[in-house]
């Protein structure tokens, strides 16, 4: 195999593996949502993810300058601590699945932020793409159980919207800012950083402790949202970043076209219901996305 063959495959297998992962992350928070509160499953996701990492993530930290210090510590932020906390709140009322099609538009804010913030030209076909998009995020907002309109209303969708706003800030901080470091050093160093908040919230302002000790099924639970932190969030995001370096941050964040394949099925396995509204609202996002990431020709 050739390294021009090696390199076009390559970045279409880790977006497949990478699919797999967060696609299978909304039903392993579900799992984590039976014991745990939902500041418990993102404290633990983001204490497991930096202790894992820890070993190579604390000498690479005393080798950046502490300039790189605050855009991984916000690359964290947005990437990471602040989204684990939003998902498993959503997922306290929404089922999983539909957090995982929620999760699709992240390519949409994406180009939204990077048109704002970071010089990036939004064109006509990408502006369609928005709309049709966000038509998608609204019928599937409103698409709950109910009589009225009030009633059908799902607000804890909207913690999965304000996720990927923050998916979309931290994809084009990451290609802006440190594309020159290594997935790994950007992974470890930006959770290690955010670690000792997860771990100060959750041992010292939650039940986990006594949970874990008294609860049944505690373990399993701890086990399934330990399983997340490792692979969901530590693993996958080493992937994830460099898929970001070697191709563009709109590429990357596709990863969302699959994701709410994965994560639907999962749903469907663990009889979560899904309603009519949800599939049009699902198709309506996946059409907005992909026509704003749609190139010409």
């Amino acid at each position: 195999m050739t390294e021009s063959s090696r390199e076009q495959w390559l970045p279409w297998l880790m977006l497949g593996v990478l699919a797999l992962i967060w696609g299978s992350s909304f039903i392993l928070i579900k799992l984590g949502l039976k014991v745990y509160g939902p500041g418990e499953v993102g404290a633990l996701r983001i204490v497991a993810a930096g202790i894992f990492l820890a070993p190579l993530s604390i000498p690479k930290l005393l080798k950046l300058k502490p300039k790189q210090w605050g855009i991984l510590f916000l690359i964290g932020l947005v990437g990471s601590f602040i989204p684990a906390f939003l998902f498993a709140l959503a997922q306290t009322r929404i089922p999983s699945g539909i957090a995982g099609v929620l999760n699709a538009t992240t390519p949409i804010f994406t180009l939204i932020i990077g048109a704002i913030f970071f010089a990036t030209v939004i064109t006509r076909r990408a502006a369609i793409g928005i709309f049709i998009g966000f038509v998608g995020v609204t019928v599937l907002i409103m698409s709950g159980e109910g009589e009225n309109i009030w009633e059908k209303f799902s607000p804890y969708a909207l913690f999965v919207v304000l996720a990927t706003v923050c998916y979309g800030i931290n994809v084009n901080v990451i290609k802006a800012y440190v594309s020159n470091i290594s997935p790994i050093t950007i992974t470890g160093v930006s959770l290690l950083l955010v670690l000792p908040i997860a771990a100060v919230y959750l041992f010292g302002f939650t039940e986990f402790t006594y949970k874990l000790q008294n609860v049944e099924g505690a373990g399993m639970s701890l086990l399934f949202v330990a399983l997340l932190g490792v692979m969901g969030t530590a693993l996958a995001l080493i992937m994830f970043n460099r898929l970001v370096q070697i191709k563009t941050p709109v590429f990357a964040a596709s990863v969302t076209y699959l994701i709410p394949i994965v994560a639907l099925i999962w749903g469907l396995w663990f009889d979560e219901k899904i309603l009519w509204g949800h599939v049009v609202g699902m198709v309506g996002i996946l059409m907005g996305v992909y026509i704003a990431n749609r190139r010409k020709g």
